[in-house]
């Protein structure tokens, strides 16, 4: 019955370049300008940064060698080092504000976790149909007390919760803290965390967890096998999903992409973007906030024939490797300054991993047959077929909740 499932997890292991920095210009205006405007306008420069970092979050990754299949969540990455600037000073500081794409010109400390609050209470809303959920965690050795202050804006600002733990007793820490992650993502992540360091005195976890099923289901007694070209010279055998009828699509010239939009029960939806042959390259070095945001306004309402290949795609990501080439430098080193959690500068990230799933399939034999397909035969259809790679987007009321790139749909890692 499910459509598609998100998670995303990040944990930070507190012991111990390039930037891609555009200036905010959305940003929040000076407190004249202000004055008693609304406050729920701070979501929108979050939500601006957050796209921000998706897109240089996303070229880092593309990048390297044999990047293949992409994703992750860049809304939870960004919120738990938004949460980190919680606690950190200095240099530390004024470097994850700007792989953050926050300029201290245009908007505080203050306002940007106002603005991550309000953008978490969107997400965490009760929606039919659609289930998303969004936390934060801390634990903290049961010998450390964490500043009042931070907790206070843990949970003020991230809902966040601390719990003590006895990372000394690594064995008996790790299966309460998996037994933890297992119950908030519905079973989906059971082994999360594998040699736990005795030696680990604070431990920040951040999940995102999504499950929606289409508005306009796919019928699977149409998913056919079909070939898919990873690249020029080699095709992989696919189920290929179909539909008929009236879908949201257009084309990118700037992108030289069609560009697909499917929503989901809930208020999600998820852009497929379909580069033209041999116009990958060139659409990953335009990707941007400004071409995503135009995409989001050119598609309409038109008859196709669609065909998208199911998938299920895994996405673990090492982060301290890319963060430090994005430009988070001396958090990762004996320089970091993270003295706002405990009280003491003497605390570094040893380790941040980002763990993400999706996957993408009919919806179950039910929804789809009691919905059936929508015959429209006035004209001639488009035909639109995801049978190369391709890259996917899901939004929420115009926020990037997750992006990937889907090389070889066989491939799960």
């Amino acid at each position: 019955m499910k459509m598609l499932f998100f998670l995303w997890l990040l944990i930070v292991w507190i012991n111990s370049n390039s930037y891609c920095y555009e200036p905010n210009r959305q940003g929040v205006r000076n407190q004249n300008q202000r004055g008693q405007e609304n406050q729920n306008m701070l979501l929108q420069p979050v939500a601006n940064s957050v796209c921000q970092f998706a897109c240089c979050f996303y070229k880092e990754i593309s990048s390297r060698e044999n990047s293949g299949n992409i994703f992750f969540s860049p809304l939870s990455i960004s919120t738990a080092l938004a949460m980190l600037t919680l606690g950190a000073r200095s240099d530390t500081l004024t470097q994850i504000l700007r792989v953050l794409n926050f300029n201290p010109r245009e908007i505080s400390e203050n306002e940007i976790h106002e603005g991550y609050r309000q953008l978490i209470q969107m997400v965490n809303r009760k929606n039919e149909g659609l289930q998303l959920n969004m936390g934060n965690v801390l634990f903290v050795l049961d010998r450390l007390k964490p500043q009042d202050k931070f907790l206070s804006n843990l949970r003020n600002f991230y809902e966040g919760e601390a719990y003590p733990m006895n990372f000394k007793r690594a064995d008996q820490a790790q299966i309460k803290i998996n037994e933890y992650v297992a119950a908030r993502t519905n079973g989906k992540i059971k082994d999360l965390i594998n040699n736990l360091d005795p030696l680990t005195e604070i431990l920040l976890i951040s999940y995102i967890y999504f499950n929606a099923e289409w508005e306009k289901p796919f019928d699977p007694k149409y998913t056919k096998k079909n070939k898919f070209f990873v690249n020029g010279n080699k095709a992989v055998e696919v189920p290929m999903m179909f539909g008929m009828g009236i879908f949201k699509h257009g084309y990118d010239d700037q992108l030289s992409s069609t560009v697909v939009q499917m929503d989901y029960k809930g208020g999600a939806s998820a852009f497929f973007i379909l580069p033209d042959q041999g116009r990958m390259k060139k659409l990953e070095k335009r990707l941007s906030c400004e071409r995503i945001g135009q995409n989001w306004n050119k598609v309409h309402l038109f008859q196709a024939n669609l065909y998208l290949p199911k998938f299920t795609l895994y996405g673990t990501y090492n982060l301290k490797d890319i963060l430090y080439k994005m430009g988070i430098m001396d958090v990762f080193t004996d320089k970091a300054d993270l003295s706002g959690i405990t009280g003491q500068p003497q605390h570094r990230i040893s380790q941040a991993i980002h763990k993400a799933v999706v996957k993408v399939d009919e919806t179950g034999t039910e929804a789809a047959a009691a919905t059936g397909m929508e015959i429209v035969p006035m004209s001639v259809p488009a035909t639109i077929v995801f049978n190369r790679p391709f890259l996917m987007v899901i939004t929420m009321e115009n926020n990037i909740l997750f992006m990937g790139k889907i090389v070889n749909p066989l491939k799960k890692d």
